[in-house]
């Protein structure tokens, strides 16, 4: 086991360029995703369809040369808006970015405290909060082998956004096979990932010094299958984490889910799955249930944890996306209640066709707004149509080209925020009452 520590120095840095006008549209397509929400108060059958009413909002400028915002992920939690990324200049140059905002509205940019070569190139790409407390994972790809080279963040008392200093085998070295996400919970902070010897994770109280435990009994690999770690959220009583597991003899992934009461010690949880190759990759909680979503065969899947085990979970009905680039769920995230009309859906969690790439997105706690629903968005490089139906209304945006997006849906009100981009353009927006 071996950990990294953050320096509290503070090197100065250069005033705020001017702000960055990147004008990109932003354009939404949702899904209604409701596993494990409960009936609410009973609706219209028939409800009319969402207009979009964005309003995009010009992020300041980090400090240094102006470049184009590469916007990567957003979480809130103390009633702060935190989103990370990084700043990209002529051809492969980036440095690590982040901002943060108390309303959704006005942002500013966090100063950022690099301590190494690669850490001044980091593109931050998972960010995690807790009880105020905001930390970041960033990469950039370099050395002989272009391996990315990893660095944990975490913002210090001064404010500033701190790379940790971590030996390199922490996240590298010939053990390495990948570092997912950071999640945070009432016990800290984990990152998920994975070794040779299969799903590892690494933990942390407050982000400023992670320990690696990899090897896991019942975690890492073993007789029993190859184990991969995409996820995890906290529980009550510990951590939940999701992922998939090869068999003796197979070639295709099964999905799999591990509970630990400390992030030391797990125990696989099955989870059913189909002949075909299936995986967890995203996971949240509605409701205090855990929900997942991931790979279901040619299609994407949901599943809820029950108190008699997992099952598999339902959304509503829509067209396919078509034309993505690639499958792969890319972002699942679970906004708070506040009283909003809560409904089932309609049908099984299968978007038609191989190649859909999905990405969920949502309000978290404490931010400017609030939902009592899962939002899920699409991505891909063709035209993009959400589905109608009874029951919760619909949504028929399009969208051309969206590389990245994480965005929250609401039906009956609730401020949300937005952020993707689109055609290497970032773009940030605050939708208002009533919309997408």
């Amino acid at each position: 086991m071996r950990g990294g520590r953050v320096d509290g120095t503070a090197p100065p840095h250069g005033a705020f360029a001017p702000a960055l006008r990147r004008t990109a549209a932003l354009v939404v397509a949702c899904l209604l995703l409701v596993m494990g929400c409960r009936a609410g108060t009973p609706g219209p059958d028939e409800v009319p369809p969402l207009q979009p009413d964005w309003r995009e909002l010009t992020l300041p400028a980090p400090p240094g040369a102006p470049g184009r915002l590469m916007l990567r992920d957003v979480t809130a939690c103390g009633g702060r808006w935190y989103i990370v990324g990084a700043v990209g200049g002529p051809g492969d140059a980036t440095r690590p970015a982040a901002w943060t905002s108390a309303d959704g509205v006005s942002w500013e940019s966090v100063r950022i405290v690099a301590d190494s070569y690669y850490g001044r190139q980091n593109i931050l790409y998972s960010v995690a909060c807790t009880d105020g407390r905001f930390a970041a994972v960033g990469a950039k790809s370099g050395g002989a082998h272009a391996n990315p080279r990893v660095s944990s963040w975490v913002r210090r008392a001064d404010g500033a956004l701190a790379e940790v200093r971590a030996g390199f085998e922490l996240y590298g070295g010939p053990q390495a096979v990948n570092v997912a996400r950071m999640v945070a919970g009432p016990s800290g902070f984990m990152i998920v990932g994975n070794r040779v010897s299969g799903a590892a994770v690494w933990l942390s109280e407050a982000a400023g010094e992670f320990e690696i435990l990899e090897g896991v009994p019942g975690l890492a690999t073993d007789e029993h299958g190859v184990t991969w770690l995409f996820d995890a959220t906290p529980v009550d009583g510990g951590w939940l984490a999701v992922g998939g597991i090869i068999g003796p003899g197979r070639i295709d992934r099964d999905p799999l889910a591990w509970r630990s009461s400390d992030g030391r010690s797990w125990q696989r949880v099955p989870v059913p799955g189909t002949d075909e190759y299936d995986e967890l990759q995203r996971v949240v909680r509605v409701d205090g249930e855990p929900v997942a979503v991931g790979l279901r065969g040619r299609a994407f899947g949901g599943w809820r944890a029950g108190p008699d085990g997992w099952e598999r979970g339902w959304v509503r009905c829509g067209r396919a996306v078509r034309r993505a680039r690639r499958a792969g769920v890319v972002d699942l995230r679970r906004a708070g209640g506040d009283g909003g009309h809560r409904r089932r859906a309609s049908c099984p969690v299968e978007f038609g066709g191989p190649r859909c790439l999905v990405a969920a997105g949502g309000a978290a706690e404490g931010g400017a707004g609030r939902t009592g629903q899962l939002g899920v968005g699409v991505r891909g490089a063709g035209p993009v149509a959400a589905g109608t139906g009874r029951r919760g209304g619909r949504c028929g945006l399009r969208a051309v080209g969206v590389d990245r997006l994480s965005v929250g849906r609401r039906c009956y009100g609730g401020g949300r925020i937005g952020a993707c981009v689109r055609n290497g353009l970032a773009s940030v927006a605050r939708g208002s009452s009533g919309t997408v």
